[in-house]
This record gives structure tokens, sequence and C-alpha cells, in this order.
């Protein structure tokens, strides 16, 4: 058995009404296959070519290892060059991760390899963000803070993405005061006997290469697990539906301070707890169906 999945829409391009029509205003996700071939980055972005523009920047990586309470929010769990790293993602699979690596402040040079495309959505120009994984390597399944409108443009080899929207959250064990669904599930090949629940999740699924562009709709969960090594960059939108910008302002000034207190005061108990809430809250809603 395996989970409830519908392939994403896939056009080869699609024009700002037609988007804005058919996709954002429904909040329904889409791949766009060939709408970045104009970009110097369609040609010239590879792993080999961030090795040479930026081999010299330490980059932040990150692996699956469980949140622990003494790490802080988005605490980065090793550090390497990126000749280094490109080195390592090309030779072996490796757990390490780039996640939310801003590349305007870190190799500004890359900013001329690509342009802000018209969706007709206001993205945010200072945070385009880079994502590099090795083979096999995954995100656990989350949602963004700010609960954002993602526009995910991926390049070199695959990449699997599975996505729920927040509709599925009772379905998904998720972790109280957290943006995570528990971090031993395995969405590539989930254990229905330990998670009965996943049974009745209705999502998403799509595999991206070079060039292609993904759709993640305001608050939508994601899982990424790359097939072969690879990177993606992500522009993001301001959520527009005044219950999702309500939702990440609580996440930014709230939520994300409580969790922190609580990690200080409580330690690994309280991490422990939330891990517990999620199933017992999650079986409470599973028994009443």
């Amino acid at each position: 058995m395996s989970l409830n999945l519908t392939q994403i829409d896939r056009v080869e391009t699609i024009t700002k009404e037609d988007f804005i029509k058919n996709y954002f205003k429904p909040q329904k996700p889409l791949v766009i296959e060939r709408f970045i071939e104009d970009w110097p980055a369609y040609k010239k972005w590879s792993l080999d070519y961030m090795k040479e523009v930026a081999g010299d920047k330490i980059v932040p990586l990150y692996d699956d290892r469980p949140v622990d309470y003494k790490d802080g929010f988005n605490e980065p769990h090793a550090k390497m060059k990126m000749s280094e790293y490109v080195d390592l993602l090309q030779r072996e699979p490796t757990k390490f991760r780039i996640f939310l690596w801003n590349i305007l402040k870190e190799v500004p040079v890359l900013q001329k390899d690509f342009s802000y495309p018209d969706f007709g959505l206001r993205l945010m120009k200072g945070l385009p963000m880079l994502f590099f994984g090795g083979r096999d390597s995954y995100t656990f399944m989350h949602y963004d803070i700010d609960l954002a409108n993602i526009f995910h443009f991926h390049f070199e080899g695959k990449k699997k993405c599975i996505l729920f929207d927040q509709k599925q959250n009772e379905h998904l064990y998720k972790i109280p005061h957290s943006l995570i669904t528990r971090e031993d599930i395995d969405f590539n090949n989930p254990n229905f006997k330990k998670w009965p629940a996943l049974k009745n999740a209705e999502g998403y699924l799509a595999e991206l290469e070079h060039g292609n562009v993904l759709y993640m709709p305001e608050g939508y969960w994601h899982y990424m697990r790359y097939i072969t090594p690879g990177f993606s960059m992500s522009l993001r939108a301001i959520a527009r539906k005044p219950q999702n910008l309500s939702k990440a302002i609580y996440n930014v000034f709230i939520m994300r301070s409580l969790d922190n207190i609580m990690r200080r005061l409580r330690g690994q108990k309280w991490i422990d707890w939330k891990n517990e809430q999620a199933i017992i809250k999650t079986n409470k809603r599973l028994e009443k169906k």
C-alpha cells in the first residue's frame, strides 16, 4: 500500500492570467516544465558551476537527525567549503543538505543569471534561497513558517516532491507548536501499521528535472527527496489569504518564541512531549472516525 497521491498538473508554460485563475486562486499546485529556458541559469547552473563561483564559501549543512532541544532554530549540523561539498555530492551519497542559503548575500554574481518572473504575484526579492542535496537525502515533511506561495526552480538531476494542503493536518501526525510531522515517518515508504492515519491523507506527487518550476500554494506541506544530486532555488510571495497571513504572524512572533522558551525550561522533555502528543491527538481523531 502507498500514500494516496495525485500527480501534480504539468504544463510546458503558462500565462499569468491562466496561472492566477487555475492555480493561484484555487490554491492548486503546478509544475511548469519550460518556463525558464531564457534564463542564463538554465544553461549555466550546475553543481560544477556552483563550485566554480562559490567554491570558497563556507556553507551550512543539515542532515536528517531528529530535532534536539539544544538545537537552535535552523541551526546547521555542520559547515564545509562549497567546493568540498560539491565534491562530496558527486562522489557518494550523503545526508548533508544545504537549506535556506541566501545567494543574494553570499554570491552576488548569481543574481545576473535569473530574473523575477511575473506570475501575477509580488515576489519577495530579498529572499531567493538555494537548497542542495545528495542522492537519497531528504527533508522532513514540513511547511514554511510564513505560509508563503513558493516557486521552486530545480537544477541538475531529479527530485521527488510530495505535497499536502493544510486540510490534511489531522492525518499527518503533526507535531504541536511546530512546522513538522513526526520525523520518524518515512514518507517515501510509509509504515501504515505504525502510522494508520496516513491512509486517509490525500496529497500530491511530482518529480522535478532540470529547468522545472514547482508552484506550492500557501502553507502546503512538502517532503523533498533527491533522486540524484542536485539543487533548487525558491522564490516566494507573501500569503494572501487572511487566515494564512495571521497564522504566519503567529508562527513568527509567538509560536517560535514559545517553543524556544519551552526548550530552555524543559529541555528534551518538551521535544518528547510534543512527539507523544502528535500520536495521541492523531489517534484520537482516527478513533472518532
